[in-house]
């Protein structure tokens, strides 16, 4: 799930001041803080208590809204009732670290790895699961690495990945960046309202077959044109708040719900292979048959595009390693919180995706809770419930950043027009949010309005659960997980072109290069022949 704060978030200075409420830092404390420093400059001493860095810096940063990395890191500084501006150290540790990866990379991608193994095979899909892994864990470690410029640990900090690729790269490679992550960002979108339709239709699905009973069979069938539409809906007005620090409380409950229904799925996979016997595994070595080889060459490259999906966080690693503190060296403690993380991560997939194998075997579902006889139903629509809550969260977090830019764009174009400056304020009583009212700017309301519906309109052209995952991890994998930190790290070192060490870095680009082409002409492939066989207007396939 992305989540960073230029390109990836709105500028923020354009954001109005709210309350710091999160990252364990409070009003209170700052007034502590506060007064010791007074008592500090009363004694003569004339000394500061910021906390100094390796690098003779003062290693105080403004505090992020919140700590959970489903949203971007908007950090404040926290201003007292008087006196100059305070900052506070932020106190992260390479657990905290690990546990936000966790949370960034754990998310809708996880219900694709059923499938996604069953179309590789026993002996290809965890491998390739650990495969993926490793990539993304080495380069992680470079980009890490990109977190201070021009040194990795007394250099300049880069506050976002943006930031990261601006210092290190040409200003043509930041536009390729740029590009990239707001591609991926919209691609996003379009990916969580399917997903969250396929739920919808499941829980509606279930109460069906619970009224008429199993025998009700196509009369249960979920339109899924009206179900995108209400979820379309949400998001509208979810996107009028100003900016995701006036939400917190969504972004929490929503990685919650990650773990919830992530852990649901695994849970109901193994449920439903033990209620078959459990004496044997489902499946083949070489995976799943198909109708023909071309088929079954498209089937293994969209598993392989999930399966790079399921991976992304690169964009928010930056934002993840700004909140530790340092000494130790900020890029140390990073690459062994990614370690951890992705570690941690690659057991639960391998998990997730063998336990769904085991239970259908090569008739593993796209998405592993909208199988059929999976267990309990209203177990089954508890996840799915957990997952749409996931999604409604998730969905702005990839949002707010395309409305910010999109907005920007327009104040540009039209500086003068009245209808860009004008804002209303609408009184709320709904307890969660943090303030009592409502900014409601006509021009945001069309513009978001708008991109919502153009969103909308591409996921009900497109309802193709796994080509369309898989067409997103093709497009993010290579560009933003492996091309950008490996550049970096060769700007950084200085390495010579046509050393040992150049080429085989670029050797792993270029595979990763080929992998991500294959993947997307794969997906696009996928998505074409959907579009001739279907006949409805929206007809869920996955």
């Amino acid at each position: 799930m992305s989540q960073t704060p230029s390109p990836l978030a709105p500028d923020p200075s354009s954001l109005s001041p709210a309350p710091v409420t999160g990252g364990g830092w409070t009003r209170a404390a700052a007034r502590r803080r506060r007064r010791q420093q007074q008592q500090t400059t009363s004694s003569g001493g004339g000394a500061t208590t910021s906390k100094t860095s390796t690098s003779g810096e003062v290693c105080s940063r403004p505090v992020p809204v919140h700590p959970c990395t489903l949203v971007p890191t908007f950090r404040r500084s926290v201003e007292p009732l008087s006196g100059p501006l305070l900052v506070v150290p932020l106190p992260g540790t390479v657990w905290t670290a690990t546990a936000h990866i966790v949370t960034a990379v754990i998310g809708s991608g996880v219900l694709a790895l059923a499938w996604s193994v069953a179309q590789l095979g026993w002996v290809a899909g965890p491998l390739a699961l650990a495969g993926f892994a490793c990539v993304t864990y080495y380069t992680s470690t470079l980009l890490a690495g990109a977190y201070r410029a021009p040194h990795p640990v007394t250099g300049h900090r880069n506050r976002t990945y943006m930031d990261a690729v601006r210092s290190y790269l040409s200003p043509r490679e930041v536009f390729m960046c740029g590009v990239a992550q707001y591609v991926n960002l919209w691609g996003t979108m379009v990916g969580y309202t399917i997903t969250a339709t396929i739920s919808m239709a499941a829980i509606r699905q279930a109460d069906c077959l619970r009224r008429d009973g199993a025998g009700a069979g196509a009369r249960c069938d979920a339109p899924g044109t009206v179900l995108m539409l209400a979820f379309s809906v949400v998001q509208v007005v979810l996107s009028q708040f100003p900016g995701l620090e006036h939400i917190t409380w969504l972004s929490v409950v929503a990685a919650a719900m990650s773990f919830a229904y992530s852990f649901a799925g695994l849970g109901l996979s193994v449920g439903h292979w033990v209620s078959r016997g459990g004496g044997g595994l489902g499946g083949r070595v070489a995976g799943a048959a198909a109708a023909s080889s071309t088929r079954k060459l498209w089937n293994v490259l969209l598993a392989l595009g999930n399966i790079a999906f399921a991976y992304t966080f690169a964009e928010v690693l930056i934002e993840i390693q700004d909140t530790l503190k340092s000494p130790p060296p900020e890029n140390r403690t990073m690459k062994k919180a990614a370690m951890y993380g992705i570690g941690a991560t690659t057991i639960f997939y391998i998990s997730v995706g063998c336990a769904g194998y085991a239970a259908f075997g090569s008739n593993a579902p796209g998405n592993i809770l909208a199988a059929g006889g999976l267990g309990p139903l209203w177990l089954v629509d508890i996840a799915n419930m957990c997952l749409i809550l996931h999604l409604i969260g998730a969905y702005q977090v990839y949002a707010q950043p395309v409305f910010a830019s999109v907005e920007r764009w327009a104040a540009s174009r039209w500086p003068e027009a009245k209808f860009m400056s004008s804002a209303y304020t609408v009184s709320v009583s709904i307890p969660l949010l943090q303030r009592g009212s409502v900014t409601v700017a006509p021009h945001k309301l069309v513009l978001r309005t708008a991109i919502v519906g153009a969103t909308t309109a591409v996921a009900l052209a497109i309802p193709f659960f796994n080509a369309v995952l898989g067409l997103l991890g093709a497009f993010s994998f290579w560009p933003l997980t492996v091309y950008f930190p490996i550049s970096m790290h060769i700007a950084q070192g200085k390495i010579a072109r046509g050393t040992k060490w150049w080429c085989l870095l670029q050797a792993l680009s270029m595979v990763c290069l080929v992998i991500s082409v294959a993947v997307g002409v794969g997906s696009v492939t996928d998505i074409v022949d959907s579009l001739k066989a279907s006949s409805s207007p929206f007809k869920i396939v996955g």
